[in-house]
């Protein structure tokens, strides 16, 4: 039950403060910072969310929505404010040929498993699907189909969105048009999501998916650049990762298709492929879809996924991130990355991301550089932070942006700059 403070707040769901519930909302997926609530309001209904926004309002607390908690330094906790949950709302909604409803607290993977079943997709989806449909569409979300679709936040019809006075208000485009644009990639300070209609386009029946190792980190650029341009293949992405004899940097590629269509003989022309070396792989889209889920699994064996993530998120333009690369990577160890670590490097044109807080460099074209890095300790953690602020002060110097929703240090300055006149 509810303490005193919260005496006549009257949900469909939960008010609790209650030890364990303040734990686990004073946590999040980094591991690296623990800022506990007051609260954690589980809601069930857009109508509990609106008498949470309006009663923090009138009692000058603050909100957090939270989905999944995959952040890395503390975004969606409260400190001694209200952690909104938003998992509760998880149903989806109408499905037809070319969009569907659904909830905020809905994982893309539920979503994914739904629209399926019409034998539908979104156009972007995140390697990772056991994020929140309202936590992506609140800092952005990328993927592997970003090079042609943008991020997930220029995929969107409309919004439910209850604003901070606790009115619930539609948006879009040609709707309240502003609020649209204030809440896609706006961290929640304008709004909390709480219900989607996002456009679907036939999913695909196979995958192929193509790896390909190259002995830099700059032939690995040039290939993405080159596929970049030719729009050869669907999904497009880099990594580099640690080797027994050094860094090896992956060319990892898939064509989409659906029979009777098959992927054109064509598609490794001129990209070195070695079949003694690098790998081909068919697979079902769902399986590819779902690809990290093993992954996770291997993480959650070893423990990995329970430690610290320090990870940093930079997007730099074209023609600066070979020097920032390199210099990263001039000294740069495995320890530095932990036992899983690696970095991922990969294109998007500038013309296809058209959310206005979603910030990336002034170029034509950007390169997101990621580095998901796993620390054994707290100490080894507080070290990686340390090292991504000086990495975004680096990539800022180069006309570089942060993807802010991993591990490093954003100030109240940081976040004017980050979001210029909408702050």
């Amino acid at each position: 039950m509810p303490g005193q403070p919260f005496a006549g707040l009257q949900l469909d769901g939960t008010l609790t403060t209650d030890p364990p519930e303040i734990a686990y909302a004073a946590a999040d997926f980094g591991g690296i910072v623990s800022r506990p609530p007051l609260a954690v309001a589980r809601v069930s209904s857009p109508r509990d969310v609106s008498e949470v926004l309006r009663f923090a309002a009138e009692h000058g607390l603050s909100v957090t929505p939270r989905g999944q908690g995959h952040t890395g330094m503390g975004q969606a906790q409260a400190a001694s404010g209200i952690v909104l949950d938003l998992s509760g709302l998880s149903t989806v909604h109408d499905i037809s040929d070319d969009r569907v409803v659904v909830d905020a607290g809905t994982t893309w993977a539920e979503l994914l498993a739904a629209t399926l079943q019409h034998g539908l997709t979104p156009r972007v989806l995140t390697d990772y699907l056991h994020l929140s449909v309202g936590g992506t569409l609140s800092v952005g979300g990328i993927g592997g189909t970003s090079h042609r679709y943008g991020v997930q936040t220029d995929n969107v019809l409309s919004l439910d969105v209850v604003t901070r006075d606790g009115a619930l208000r539609t948006c879009s485009p040609t709707q309240a048009p502003d609020l649209f644009a204030a809440v896609l990639a706006g961290f929640g300070r304008d709004g909390v999501i709480v219900r989607a209609t996002i456009p679907l386009i036939p999913a695909p029946a196979r995958v192929r998916r193509v790896k390909i190792y190259y002995p830099t980190a700059a032939e690995l650029r040039a290939q993405q650049r080159k596929l970049l341009r030719e729009r050869r293949f669907d999904f497009l992405q880099g990594q580099i990762i640690p080797g027994d004899a050094g860094w090896l940097h992956l060319l990892d590629v898939a064509a989409f298709s659906t029979p009777p269509a098959e992927p054109d003989d064509a598609l490794l022309d001129g990209l070195g492929f070695d079949a003694a070396r690098d790998k081909i792989e068919d697979l079902s889209y769902a399986e590819f879809a779902t690809r990290l889920d093993e992954t996770v699994v291997y993480l959650e064996s070893t423990g990995e996924w329970r430690s610290p993530h320090p990870w940093a998120n930079l997007f730099l333009p074209d023609h600066a991130v070979d020097t920032f690369v390199d210099g990263i990577m001039s000294d740069l160890t495995h320890a530095d990355l932990g036992d899983s670590g690696l970095i991922l490097t990969y294109p998007v044109p500038a013309d296809v991301l058209t959310t206005p807080l979603f910030r990336v460099p002034d170029a034509p074209t950007i390169f997101l550089v990621a580095a998901l890095r796993y620390a054994k300790t707290g100490a080894i953690a507080e070290q990686m932070v340390e090292s991504n602020r000086r990495w975004y002060d680096a990539a800022v110097k180069l006309g570089g942006t942060s993807y802010p929703v991993g591990a490093i240090p954003f100030t109240e300055k940081d976040w004017r700059n980050h979001l210029g006149e909408a702050e």
